[in-house]
């Protein structure tokens, strides 16, 4: 048992109030205003907070791959709002972003000099196998003085300015850079460019694999600031030396027809501003205009602030105007399939309403944190028997199973509908001999209609699927409706199992032997004719697809229990005594969805002890317990709280109870005779 005893003191910790915000000391995630602040970092033990937890993930195509590519550069209102508390904000109407499956590259912009992209974007988008990219930024006079500063003078400035940046990208876990000269540059400055460029993406792709240099279009090989809005003689020498360009805005049909014979016309990003600013073609709810014609000369396309569906419409609306931006846009986009298990996903936004946990609220109030954002399925509309049945989905930010939300499936079944299919998310994994997967799901009202899991494989020769469960469909088919356990698997059981406010769960058990997985989907058929079309309204809870040809390992407590940065604070009015302080332990993350935080604290040992209170959710090894109220110190005796931290994983519902013991700190009031 690891015990700490602290003597309350109401000086303020030494905290870096680059890493913590000032009146809280909740944890924040920061950015670099000049040449000054990024030479002069060194990674410390506070920087733990805004290292990225979530590694890039596999999929397919990898973005090496040679077909166009879509960037979206994320600028909103300065940058830096309430993405920038790592353990999340207590918002109601904040922006988030969840189309990742049609993206490529992901851009945090700001008008900062070294914009480091806060760490849960990171996380969100490593989830879904999309890069993630800091800007460096110079501007204006003063931006004209910082690159003299470092590009007029010997390699060895230049080399240094890029030492730290491929050092950020490691350090932090994010995956490179936008280069974004924004100023003028002399002969010399300007001459230096592509050397500071080439050493920068050489350096890069040797400490971060899969690593991105991108230049955008701004200064020409003159020195003189002037935007091309294509790739041309004048700027060619930038790209030629990094992984691409990302043109401005202002480009013609002319433009792109004389880009078509370039060799890395992929690696051409190519500039749609979402506002619609200046002579664009497109723009706002008309991007797929500019995309159509990006598309049909076979470029990539950087997507500047799609945050305007946010940013211009009612708050309350968010939800169906980013769905409408998206979907108008979907024919032009090409998406990328998940590449390895285990797939787990309530489909939780990274924001709600109110958190729930197995269907039930356990937080009221509104909540964001991006960290905590889960796999996004495809949003889509299918219908058939030209129109009469469909089945569409969305956001359901009301209910949910974990997190803050659902997924929503509205849908009709006419007359001559048996069923009709929605597919949730694009596979391209090997199957294991053995497959476990799972649904969680609920209907409004009592349809006479059934949900059930559907599995695509490739139509591989050697294929082979066999029933575990009696699979419907027997017949060499791609798609296979399956057929649930009658009982869950033990490792699947919860002891919510009755308090689950009408969510139904179903198991399913399937072999293979070499197949490829290519989607998963929904199917919604009737369970009995009654001569009318059946319309009805289902909310999925949770979908798992887990590989159970291994020997399934049992959750394991995290180790190495400590804490450190205390902060006491007593509050004039009330008396009430707070204290915030960090806590760290030692746990793999591989199979990790987030952590439970417990304190239970007593007024002394001879009390009795308290009931164990949900602290938050942590997304990484460390989390900053703030502005804790705990009772006063009975002396002789002193206070006492025990902290305990419990893993939720992916691939099972067993969850280990708090263990008490870990660590427990004990605290005293100050005397007259301490110094």
């Amino acid at each position: 048992m690891k015990v700490y005893k602290e003597v309350i003191r109401y000086e303020s910790a030494p905290l870096s109030a680059r890493h913590h915000d000032r009146g809280t000391t909740e944890p924040i995630s920061f950015f670099f205003s000049n040449m000054e602040e990024l030479l002069s970092w060194k990674p410390t033990n506070q920087d733990m907070f805004n290292i990225a937890v979530t590694p890039l993930a596999k999929r397919y195509p990898p973005i090496d791959s040679h077909r166009p590519k879509t960037l979206v550069c994320h600028d909103m209102m300065g940058g830096y709002l309430e993405d920038r508390f790592i353990q999340g904000a207590d918002s109601k109407d904040v922006y988030v972003f969840y189309h990742w499956q049609y993206i490529d590259i992901f851009v945090y912009f700001s008008h900062r000099m070294f914009t480091l992209p806060p760490v849960c974007w990171t996380n969100a988008a490593h989830k879904h196998g999309v890069s993630v990219l800091g800007t460096f930024i110079t501007e204006w006079e003063d931006g004209d003085k910082s690159c003299e500063s470092f590009l007029a003078g010997d390699e060895s400035a230049y080399k240094a300015v890029a030492d730290q940046m491929v050092s950020l990208a490691h350090f932090y876990r994010f995956d490179g850079w936008l280069i974004n000269i924004e100023n003028a540059l002399s002969p010399v400055a300007v001459s230096r460019i592509p050397l500071f460029l080439s050493y920068l993406t050489e350096k890069l792709h040797s400490q971060v694999p899969g690593g991105l240099v991108l230049w955008y279009d701004s200064v020409i090989h003159s020195g003189e600031l002037k935007w091309q809005n294509e790739l041309n003689d004048e700027n060619r020498q930038f790209f030629n030396v990094c992984d691409g360009i990302f043109t401005n805005y202002n480009w013609k049909e002319e433009q792109l027809q004389r880009m078509t014979a370039e060799p890395r016309k992929t690696e051409i990003y190519v500039g749609v501003d979402i506002f619609a600013r200046g002579d664009v073609i497109g723009g706002k709810f008309e991007t797929f205009k500019s995309l159509e014609m990006i598309r049909q000369y076979g470029f990539s396309a950087a997507l500047f602030a799609p945050g305007w569906v946010f940013e211009c419409f009612n708050r309350e609306q968010f939800l169906e105007n980013q769905h409408r931006f998206w979907s108008l846009l979907e024919k032009q986009l090409y998406s990328h399939s998940l590449s390895t298990l285990p797939i787990c996903s309530s489909f939780c936004l990274g924001r709600g309403k109110k958190r729930f946990s197995y269907g039930q609220a356990e937080d009221i109030g509104p909540w964001f944190n991006l960290s905590a954002q889960e796999l996004q399925p495809f949003f889509t509309e299918v219908t058939i028997d030209e129109g009469a049945s469909y089945v569409k989905s969305r956001i359901c930010p009301q209910d949910a199973w974990h997190g803050g939300n659902s997924l929503l499936i509205e849908g009709m079944l006419s007359t001559e509908t048996k069923g009709v299919s929605l597919r949730l998310f694009s596979l391209h994994v090997p199957a294991p001999e053995k497959l476990m997967l799972s649904i969680v799901y609920k209907f409004e009202g009592v349809p006479n209609v059934s949900a059930s899991l559907e599995l695509s494989t490739q139509d591989a020769p050697y294929c082979d699927v066999e029933s575990v469960t009696a699979i419907t469909a027997s017949a060499p088919s791609q798609t296979r409706t399956l057929e649930p356990l009658s009982e869950p698997p033990l490792f699947l059981m919860t002891p919510e199992q009755d308090k689950t406010s009408g969510w139904i769960k179903k198991f399913y058990e399937v072999q293979l032997s070499g197949c490829l997985l290519t989607s998963s989907s929904v199917r919604f058929s009737r369970t009995k004719s009654n001569g009318e079309s059946e319309s009805f309204v289902c909310r999925i809870g949770e979908i798992r697809i887990l590989d159970a040809s291994l020997p399934l390992q049992p959750p394991v407590q995290p180790s190495d229990l400590t804490l450190s940065h205390v902060h006491w604070r007593r509050d004039q009015d009330s008396n009430q005594l707070f204290v915030s302080l960090t806590l760290h332990w030692s746990h793999a993350m591989d199979n990790v969805r987030h952590f439970r935080i417990y304190c239970r604290g007593v007024t002394c040992h001879r009390a009795p002890e308290s009931q164990p209170h949900l602290l938050g959710l942590a997304h990484a090894c460390v989390y900053r317990v703030v502005d804790l109220a705990v009772p006063n110190p009975c002396p002789p005796a002193p206070g006492r709280l025990e902290f305990s931290v419990q893993p939720v994983n992916k691939d099972t519902v067993e969850i280990l109870p708090p263990t008490w013991g870990n660590l427990v700190l004990e605290f005293v009031e100050q005397t007259h005779t301490e110094v």
